[in-house]
């Protein structure tokens, strides 16, 4: 065991900024590390923020020097990650290694595939279906079999679609809630009327650092906790509701995605995932549940927290 006590996180964007929240609410020293060396809001008081470039290995290396955790929140862009995404996690895996502290990655759920509406664990089996879900298990599993080789230790928690405060890029995020705000149409993707497990940022960033704090927690997956699944219109109606305003739908297909594709590289990306929103997509968050007693976020708290985010940064369309 490293006796470093420095937790150093990769990545400032919404998971990043709720992973070093959590840290800093348990007393943990935090590091931040993004390109800029800027702090965006939202970073927890007396947090550090260090510039460095995670694409390159030394950079990479050099900014997890010292660290007890690092933590896995960087991403790359939608359209880049079939090239991109695997040298970046390979480098902080490699950082991680060298300082010879503990890794844990944040991943999504793409690597199960498409269960045909069964609720998806940790011991569900990885049959992607699409390119994105292939390179994620190929990812995740190449982590795992990392730590038991015992180049380091390794722990992933996955999470379902984000909603939440500074949650942008997401299914609920700023194609609903500026446009709840505004009186308009929320623009989703999919079926409104099937089933799925949203996770709150926040319990997920909870969640990363609950495991990252946990001897147990390493050499295994874990799903951040959710609450039941609803569907997209009864989650369009709470937001709705607490913005006070009638609610209102505009939904994008597999033809408009392929239109507006043609133009738009990250919207084209989004196609082969349109079996996560045409079908029940759950999540069973029962596991972290069971082993650390950590607990979704009631509802209606997290929907409150998420307008009153969007609603004090002026996010209206």
């Amino acid at each position: 065991m490293t006796t470093n006590t420095v937790h150093t996180i990769f990545g400032t964007g919404p998971l990043g900024i709720s992973t070093a929240q959590a840290l800093a609410a348990q007393g943990h020293s935090v590091r931040m590390v993004n390109r800029s060396g800027r702090a965006p809001e939202g970073v927890p008081a007396g947090a550090t923020v260090l510039a460095a470039d995670a694409t390159q290995l030394d950079a990479a290396r050099a900014a997890a020097a010292g660290s007890a955790v690092v933590y896995n929140c960087a991403n790359a862009p939608y359209n880049t990650w079939l090239t991109a995404l695997k040298p970046l996690f390979d480098n902080l895996l490699e950082a991680a290694a060298s300082s010879g502290a503990s890794l844990v990655m944040g991943d999504n759920l793409y690597a199960y595939g498409d269960t045909n509406g069964a609720p998806m664990r940790e011991d569900t089996p990885e049959r992607p279906n699409s390119r994105k879900g292939k390179l994620r298990s190929e990812i995740a599993q190449a982590m795992l079999a990392a730590h038991r080789a015992g180049r380091a230790r390794v722990a992933i928690v996955r999470g379902s679609d984000y909603f939440g405060p500074r949650v942008l890029e997401s299914q609920l995020g700023e194609r609903v809630v500026p446009a709840a705000l505004a009186g308009k149409a929320a623009l989703v993707t999919g079926r409104t009327d099937m089933p799925h497990s949203s996770t709150y940022i926040l319990d997920m960033g909870r969640a990363m650092a609950l495991v990252g704090t946990r001897e147990s927690a390493y050499g295994q997956i874990w799903h951040a906790p959710n609450n039941a699944p609803l569907t997209a219109g009864q989650m369009l109606e709470r937001i709705y509701a607490e913005v006070g305003k009638p609610l209102k739908v505009q939904t994008a297909g597999k033809l408009m995605l392929s239109m507006v594709g043609l133009f738009n590289p990250v919207v084209r990306e989004v196609i082969e995932m349109l079996y996560q929103f045409d079908r029940p997509f759950i999540v069973d968050s029962a596991k972290i549940e069971r082993e650390f007693g950590i607990r979704a976020t009631a509802l209606p708290e997290a929907v409150r927290a998420t307008v009153a985010w969007y609603r004090a940064k002026g996010r209206q369309t």
